[in-house]
């Protein structure tokens, strides 16, 4: 099976939310083949179907001040923070190719970092189920995970923190947890880390997990897909 891989680059989390729910709708259509976009986001915070506003400790003036948007979303979990040194990986994958196994699914998303991190940094994590899913260095989260699916398509997936600024996340209790912490690759190996290298890292992994051919795709070949979609 293939799946294209796209590298959005820096991108606005409410465009990339549009790429998407297009990419969903087609892929649902089988008009398209599974995709993975890798992206940055500037800072924003998102909140799951389940989510409560209290998790925001800081004030809406505060937000507005710094720019920073709240999205309500349909994916699980809590709260989320999303910004710069982060790798967000949003698969739009049909699970009909995969069992229809969501919970193995949302393990080889897991799967994906435990391995790279104990192989390629020495650094031993876990992946833990329920809500404490992701992947977690002890007590802190390092990968973030949340996902929706509809009619057997996934959309949203793992936000992975490697020169992420942690003091942003004290404005919530990072996915509805106070008693938790977060950590970053950079953290936790004392420097700052190569984005571009981590990135290719992220996909590498996510390939062999899904045991797929990757198909390198640019930003304006996906935007050429989706133009000639647009009116089908």
């Amino acid at each position: 099976m293939n799946i294209n891989i796209v590298d959005l680059g820096i991108m606005d989390y409410g465009e990339t939310l549009i790429i998407q729910e297009r990419l969903r709708k087609l892929r649902i259509e089988n008009k398209i083949e599974d995709t993975l976009l890798i992206v940055e986001h500037l800072p924003v915070l998102t909140l799951g179907c389940r989510g409560k506003k209290s998790n925001i400790l800081v004030t809406d003036e505060f937000l507005k001040q710094k720019g920073i948007n709240v999205i309500n979303l349909n994916r699980g979990g809590d709260v989320t923070y999303h910004g710069p040194g982060q790798i967000v990986g949003y698969p739009i994958i049909n699970l009909k190719n995969y069992n229809r196994d969501v919970r193995n699914f949302v393990w080889k998303l897991k799967e994906i970092f435990i391995r790279m991190l104990r192989e390629q940094y020495k650094i031993n994590v876990s992946g833990l189920d329920g809500e404490y899913t992701g992947v977690w260095f002890g007590n802190d989260k390092i990968v973030a995970i949340g996902i929706a699916i509809s009619r057997m398509v996934s959309m949203h997936g793992f936000a992975f923190n490697v020169n992420t600024n942690l003091e942003d996340f004290r404005w919530i209790n990072p996915c509805g947890f106070t008693d938790k912490g977060v950590t970053s690759l950079e953290k936790l190996l004392g420097h700052s880390m190569n984005m571009d290298e981590v990135k290719q890292l992220t996909i590498n992994y996510f390939i062999e997990l899904f045991e797929a051919n990757q198909i390198s795709l640019s930003l304006e070949e996906l935007n050429n897909i989706l133009e000639e979609n647009n009116h089908g």
